[in-house]
């Protein structure tokens, strides 16, 4: 039977959810939370260590024209290729990315909010999840320290959350510079960002987006601890000045992706307002510090025109859950367009697509609501202390460690380190050590780590957002990171067992 065949039998409406199947759904997806606990229950390693080129073949053997007798065989498909080799970030040696175990509540959430198929863009699509989701904004902001004329918008995440930010910023400074198309036009490619060394890739992908092209971020240099000199923002602007460039806006990280490095966000604030360009903080990975106990680390982040927060991150919800933040919601008409068969601008009623770069969009503001009524702000904010309190002891453990070199003090929660060997070992052959033991705690599924490079050099990198990760743990993975880099030695110098043949 063909799948349009199978489409027209009078029972495929069973699988919808209706009236006359709300038994059907609590049964089936009873069945599947019950599947996927006992998987995550189960779960002695982060990851299998899958071959990529296996699992596609297995795959791409789907016949996807064919449909399985029910969602019990489609479950039992699905465990073989996706639930038996996924990366399983709540166990303890997941150390690897930005993605935290997640919290119940969020996944109770995310339960009732693909059930309802709310879209966040029109009234009489979501109700009050519209007004759940404005509700948590005003929160948010007012965590940041955001006045009463302060907005935002949930959005999928860092990279959309930086687009639009930078989007604004654009519009802003064309509106204030070039007031007609053809004055903008001309404007345009003078256009300048400038944002950290360490800033996110997201930046350059956002003015390539723009129009304004990759050469439109300029690059400033770090200090030691990789956070953004204020000697050198005022040395950039005025380079731009003297280029016949037109600066418009610093992105300030307050997190990066290596090192959590928090830019110097009041001096930087400062040099805004002197030459009156758009400050955008960059906390996708920071803002957790907003219900710390370490809220002072973001001081200056009030001065901000936007802020990009990531609750998928140090907030524990599933991805996806982000927020961009603006000071001042007037900032949002570059965004807004009305039309008649759904926002219509005299509509009398709340419509968030004015303020948001989609139009359908998912009610996740749902998830951090509930994670927010059970655990609290501050019960969010001690689980992220706890990785922050375990980043700073395994910076002193690796320190400690002559088999490797620790390149920063931690402000948040990545440490980046290096396998030296001890050996006094050339650096390409550090390099070659640390990429096979990255590359071989993969493949064993015992651990999972991220690599980087800084200064062009391979460097290892714990991500550390689980609580229930130990220091014993890691020190268990530092010991398999030099087993593997000092294997990788012994293969590299082994002679051949057999001479070559001539």
């Amino acid at each position: 039977m063909s799948g349009t065949e199978w489409a027209a039998r009078p029972d495929s409406r069973k699988h919808l959810l209706l009236t006359e199947t709300a038994d059907v759904f609590r049964d089936v997806v009873g069945e599947g939370v019950r599947h996927v606990a006992a998987r995550v229950g189960e779960a002695v390693r982060p990851t299998t260590g899958p071959d990529p080129d296996e699992l596609r073949a297995e795959i791409a053997s789907i016949d996807l024209d064919r449909p399985l007798s029910d969602s019990a065989e489609a479950l039992a498909e699905l465990d073989d290729i996706y639930l038996r080799d996924a990366v399983y970030f709540h166990h303890p040696r997941y150390l690897a990315h930005l993605v935290p175990p997640v919290a119940i509540p969020a996944l109770l959430g995310e339960a009732v909010l693909s059930a309802l198929n709310s879209s966040l863009d029109t009234w009489d699509q979501s109700t009050g999840a519209m007004l759940i989701e404005q509700r948590l904004i005003r929160w948010i902001t007012r965590r940041a320290g955001f006045g009463e004329s302060s907005s935002g918008i949930f959005t999928s995440g860092g990279t959309q959350s930086n687009l639009q930010a930078l989007m604004l910023a654009r519009d802003t400074a064309l509106a204030r510079r070039a007031p007609t198309p053809g004055e903008r036009w001309r404007v345009l490619p003078k256009l300048r960002v400038l944002a950290s060394e360490q800033a996110h890739f997201s930046v350059v992908k956002s003015a390539r987006t723009l129009g304004l092209g990759d050469s439109a971020v300029v690059r400033v240099s770090t200090d030691s601890r990789y956070r953004m000199r204020p000697d050198a923002l005022e040395q950039a602007v005025f380079r731009c000045y003297a280029e016949g460039a037109v600066p418009i806006a610093v992105v300030a990280t307050a997190g990066t992706t290596d090192f959590g490095a928090i830019d110097p966000l009041p001096a930087l604030a400062e040099a805004c307002r002197r030459h009156q360009l758009w400050l955008h903080v960059d906390a996708a990975y920071g803002g957790g510090l907003l219900v710390s106990a370490r809220r002072e680390r973001l001081a200056g982040i009030e001065n901000a025109d936007s802020v990009a927060v990531d609750f998928h991150k140090s907030y524990f919800q599933p991805v996806s859950c982000a927020a961009l933040l603006v000071a001042d919601e007037a900032s949002l008409r570059h965004v807004a367009y009305y039309a008649d068969y759904l926002n219509p601008e005299d509509s009398g009623v709340p419509n968030l697509v004015d303020k948001s770069l989609q139009t359908s969009r998912r009610a996740d503001a749902v998830k951090l609501w509930l994670t927010l009524r059970v655990l609290g702000a501050e019960g969010i904010g001690a689980l992220f202390d706890e990785a922050v309190d375990l980043a700073h002891a395994t910076w002193r453990l690796l320190r400690a460690d002559e088999r490797f070199t620790v390149l920063a003090e931690p402000e948040l929660s990545t440490v980046v380190f290096r396998w030296v060997g001890g050996y006094g070992m050339t650096d390409q052959e550090c390099d070659a050590a640390n990429q096979h033991a990255y590359s071989a705690l993969f493949d064993s599924g015992a651990a999972m780590i991220a690599k980087t490079k800084i200064d062009r050099r391979v460097c290892l990198k714990f991500t550390l957002l689980n609580p229930n990760t130990t220091l014993q743990d890691i020190a268990a993975v530092l010991d398999l990171v030099a087993g593997h880099c000092a294997n990788h030695l012994v293969l590299a110098d082994a002679e051949p067992l057999l001479p070559e043949v001539s």
